[in-house]
């Protein structure tokens, strides 16, 4: 067999609607588009231009929003810095997130309101450096969802996140799951999920609409089999291999329809038109970077229903047949709670939300202590 990166060939539309190809995804499909930045300038057009009704933060995404804006955030910080006198760089940098993220939700409540409050949300990711703190997640998540009343909250999905999920939502917070890549990862967190309403309607606690989301960061799985087939020295066709995100959330988004999780699959991470491309016509979100949704418009790829379409069956049994980090990420049972720690997707994003948290103190520190 051939290489095969898209089972679709990109083709111009040769309908009379004009409309931009995630517009139309948007508006004619119950796919929802979420921009995934807090930047108020990207989420604006991607709001009025291509049909987003979310979008989200995370450390990665501050530290560039405030970093690339100079012109706002360096006077607000030092601003800040004045407001807070005894604040360190951290606390002054979250307290900036916190700025950024309340501003990208009030460009949300519209489609908030519209929808009843199943989008228009803002997804606000707690403190990386909280991992293995479960109290620390929960207060942080509680605080967080009261900053809005769009806010979701994100937390890691290792095994103590999901256990701080199911009390979060417990306690009234919507939760998008991140640090998740891998089926059995989501299938955890929508199980908690369930559990935790089951227990309010069971209390006696009001019924709302959640909005909780699920996602799975297909393009940084691809990521992680294409580092352990270099590792290994797997030869595989690397086409083969942009296919296993895709593969993760078709099954997933399968599973959860199945079932009637009350949550929705989301996918991130992008590193192909596929995990957009592939997942319309399904009820869930797709959160693309702002340049992703410029660059699958500008090349008109289709928005055709796909969601439903399996993938080759066989590039499934050959990544099952040599890529056996492959079948830990694609099948349900594929890992135990206990495992989603180390998996090696896991340990790369956390320590980069890590980092980022690490780059953004320095940059606060750069504003209010400027070196002579």
């Amino acid at each position: 067999m051939t290489s095969t990166f898209a089972t679709n060939p990109v083709t111009e539309d040769a309908s009379t609607d004009t409309r931009p190809s995630t517009l139309r995804a948007a508006q004619d499909t119950p796919t929802s588009l979420w921009n995934d930045s807090a930047d108020p300038r990207e989420l604006s057009r991607s709001i009025a231009e291509f049909g987003a009704v979310g979008a989200t933060c995370n450390p990665v995404i501050a530290y560039t929003c405030i970093k690339s804006d100079p012109e706002t955030w360096i006077p607000r910080i030092r601003e800040l810095a004045e407001e807070f006198p005894t604040a360190g760089e951290s606390e002054l940098g979250w307290k900036a997130v916190e700025e950024l993220s309340i501003g990208a939700a009030k460009l949300l409540e519209p489609a908030f309101e519209a929808s009843g409050g199943r989008n228009g949300r803002l997804s606000m990711q707690t403190d990386p450096r909280f991992h293995r703190d479960k109290d620390a997640l929960v207060k942080q998540a509680v605080y967080f969802s009261g900053l809005a009343k769009n806010i979701i909250v994100k937390i890691p999905a290792t095994k103590l996140g999901i256990e701080a999920m199911e009390e979060a939502v417990y306690q009234g917070v919507s939760i998008n799951a991140t640090v998740s890549f891998t089926v059995a990862q989501a299938v955890a967190v929508a199980q908690a999920m369930e559990r935790a309403l089951d227990r309010r309607k069971a209390d006696g606690l009001p019924e709302k609409e959640f909005g909780n989301v699920v996602t799975i960061m297909g393009g940084r799985l691809d990521d992680w089999l294409k580092v352990t087939v270099k590792r290994d020295k797997i030869m595989i066709d690397p086409g083969y291999l942009e296919w296993a995100g895709v593969a993760a959330l078709k099954k997933a988004h399968q599973i959860f329809t199945e079932r009637g999780y009350r949550a929705r699959v989301l996918s991130a991470g992008f590193r192909n038109y596929m995990q957009w491309s592939e997942l319309v016509g399904g009820d869930l979100v797709v959160s693309p970077p702002f340049q992703w949704q410029v660059d699958i418009n500008n090349n008109n790829i289709p928005a055709e229903n796909r969601i439903d379409v399996p993938v080759d069956p066989e590039i499934i049994a050959t990544l099952r047949a040599k890529v056996p980090e492959f079948t830990r990420g694609y099948d349900e049972d594929g890992m135990t709670p206990a495992e989603f720690d180390r998996f090696g997707a896991t340990v790369t994003t956390l320590r980069q939300f890590l980092d980022a948290d690490a780059q953004l103190d320095a940059l606060v520190r750069d504003i209010i202590v400027p070196a002579n």
